[in-house]
């Protein structure tokens, strides 16, 4: 298995700008997206928390997934890696999924509530034990999770432990919107570190002095390993695998697993990935993920565009020019 080509800096996804960066008269149109956005949040925390999430996640089921053409990606992802899923079931996946989006986003919005909630949860797995002797070490976590189920409620639930971990997060478009988003993470326990150069500086001086951070690892990452999710080419992040080895770190998969009742949740330490190669042990990563997934459907976030193609058709002209083919 061999690591994907790197991506010229015309094919990267630009960061957002920081808000000394964007021109002024853009300002006060994301003022007014923030705003409404605030606004909605707000009315939708005038009900009980029991009714509040459910209610966000028909709202995102039912309203936004269709506006956005959230539907038609779920249907073309499942149609890539599972042809052969029944329409009753791909339809009712587009229901189920967009569902658990919306709750996802009221539960970080309702800090409070869901770390009441978090706090009930069960905590087990295979790699409990295993995060226990590293804290008694001192030795640094890498956690490694994915847009599934609630990865805050895991969070949460670490973080009562005592197993304070930090984040990395991508900054928003949106400058307003994106301080309330961090300020809410913040709230759920440990720092946040910002992608980018001064970020990483961060997570890293916090891993070398034995810390823990979680990292979401199921995105298409540019510059990435050319590996494989649900038996499709999937570019994944080396990233976590690549810290984990050069700070000694324990990697460990963890997952917050929405319950039944769509309230609650159990928490899964996985069994660590152990130390080999980057490419091995990121697509373990992958293996552990599709596990998971494939037990609970609808709680991974099929929205996103994980199955790129990959080279890219410019650059695989580039590369077959190269080699005289």
């Amino acid at each position: 298995m061999s690591g994907g080509a790197k991506p010229t800096v015309a094919d990267c996804e630009t960061m957002p700008l920081p808000r000394s960066e964007i021109p002024r008269a853009r300002l006060p149109g994301y003022f007014l997206s923030y705003l409404l956005a605030r606004g909605m949040i707000g009315l939708f925390r005038l009900l009980p928390y029991r009714w509040r999430v459910p209610a966000t996640g028909k709202l995102a089921a039912h309203v936004l997934a269709p506006l956005a053409g959230f539907r038609r990606r779920i249907r073309d992802n499942l149609a890539l890696v599972m042809p052969d899923m029944d329409a009753t079931e791909v339809r009712r996946m587009c229901i189920d999924v967009a569902d658990n989006a919306g709750r996802v986003m009221m539960e970080l919005f309702s800090t409070e509530d869901l770390k009441a909630r978090a706090r009930r949860a069960p905590l087990g797995g295979p790699g409990l034990a295993a995060l226990k002797a590293a804290r008694a070490e001192g030795r640094p976590v890498v956690i490694v999770t994915a847009h599934f189920g609630n990865y805050d409620a895991a969070r949460a639930r670490l973080a009562a432990e005592g197993y304070v971990s930090g984040g990395l997060y991508r900054r928003m478009a949106n400058p307003y919107f994106n301080d309330f988003y961090v300020a809410h993470m913040r709230a759920i326990g440990g720092p946040m570190f910002e992608q980018g150069r001064r970020g990483m500086t961060e997570l890293v001086r916090h891993l070398r002095s034995g810390g823990i951070v979680g990292i979401l690892n199921d995105l298409h990452a540019h510059g990435g390993a050319n590996l494989t999710f649900f038996g499709k080419p999937a570019v994944t992040s080396l990233i976590t695998a690549e810290l984990a080895l050069k700070y000694d770190a324990l990697l460990l998969p963890v997952y917050g697993i929405r319950q039944p009742d769509g309230l609650d949740f159990e928490v899964r330490v996985h069994a660590p990935i152990p130390h080999s190669d980057p490419v091995s042990m990121t697509q373990a990563i992958n293996d552990d993920l599709e596990a998971i997934v494939r037990e609970h459907m609808p709680q991974w976030f099929w929205i996103h565009r994980r199955w790129k193609t990959w080279p890219y058709p410019a650059q695989q002209a580039h590369a077959d020019r190269a080699g005289g083919t």
